[in-house]
């Protein structure tokens, strides 16, 4: 079996580089699913993922995940995943957060 040359990927520093308001990419693929990073200065608008779960963790900052009934707020090392289905909407608890996000890779999504 032929290996390609493997090199570790570190989220943090590709967050330094980023200006933008709101930075997603794809990190990884992972078998059917994807790990993105996100960086965020603000809210990410209403949506919901009916045929996926979607789950956080974050690794810089703190990341909010809010619900029609309540919020969730994580702390860099904290991983929370959301039901396929449920409504929701991430922002950065304070000026900037870093978080990586999985998911199936052809996950809908649909904004509220």
């Amino acid at each position: 079996m032929h290996r390609q040359a493997l090199s570790p990927v570190d989220p943090l520093e590709i967050s330094h580089d980023v200006t933008q308001a709101y930075h997603n990419r794809r990190i990884a693929a992972v078998n059917d699913h994807e790990v993105r990073m996100s960086v965020m200065t603000h809210a990410f608008p209403w949506h919901h993922h009916p045929d996926s779960d979607e789950s956080f963790y974050c690794i810089e900052g703190e990341l909010v995940v809010e619900f029609t009934d309540g919020a969730v707020t994580l702390r860099p090392g904290q991983f929370l995943t959301v039901p396929a289905g449920v409504r929701h909407r991430t922002r950065p608890a304070g000026e900037r957060s870093v978080n990586l996000t999985f998911e199936r890779l052809s996950a809908e999504t649909i904004f509220d």
